[in-house]
């Protein structure tokens, strides 16, 4: 019987805990992590480093699962394209513990982490972070490569532009709209004016 193995770009923390998501959540039973610091480092934990992004357009995809789990917006983005002009699988790793809406749309290549809420009628992007304990209510959306840190707290019809990271405990109210590319301090409560 062949397990299913996750491909995990990024082998930093958020990686990890992608990995532990995905495991959890039955999407995959092996992990296999590309990473920079390859061939210096082989392993993070008990999951093999096997390869470094600037070997990604020599690997042969098939239909393997890949997902991108790195923090920056702009590398996540840039290895995201790389990885759709080379034809390969990206996946979504939701944690079980999260709550996603029957009525949410959730992108490919998005990250939902453990205590995650995403409310009825919300829209996620493309590999977007939506980090531990995270909360986007009902009719908000959030752009592509979006990264809301642990703990923000998104009132109805939030709208988040693409490549936007709101950092950790940031809080908006009701029918904020945060730029593309802006970048929110940790515990910053955000209101319409």
């Amino acid at each position: 019987m062949n397990k299913k193995t996750l491909i995990i770009i990024g082998a930093g923390g958020h990686g990890k805990a992608v990995a532990e998501a995905a495991i959890v959540s039955g999407l995959a039973q092996n992990i296999e992590f590309i990473d920079d610091t390859y061939p210096k480092q082989l392993n993070v934990g008990a999951w093999p480093i096997v390869s470094s992004t600037d070997l990604l357009s020599t690997m042969s995809w098939g239909n393997r699962p890949v997902i991108v789990a790195i923090g920056s917006q702009a590398v996540r983005a840039r290895l995201v394209q790389q990885l759709i002009d080379l034809g390969a699988n990206l996946t979504t790793v939701v944690h079980p513990k999260a709550w996603v809406s029957e009525q949410a749309s959730v992108g490919v290549g998005t990250a939902i982490m453990a205590g995650a809420i995403v409310g009825t009628g919300a829209i996620i992007g493309q590999a977007v972070i939506v980090n531990a304990n995270a909360t986007v209510d009902h009719d908000c959306t959030l752009g592509n490569y979006a990264h809301l840190g642990v703990g923000v707290q998104l009132a109805g019809g939030v709208n988040v532009g693409d490549e936007a990271w709101l950092q950790a405990g940031v809080c908006a109210g009701y029918r904020v709209c945060i730029p593309t590319g802006a970048v929110v301090a940790p515990g910053t409560a955000l209101v319409v004016d």
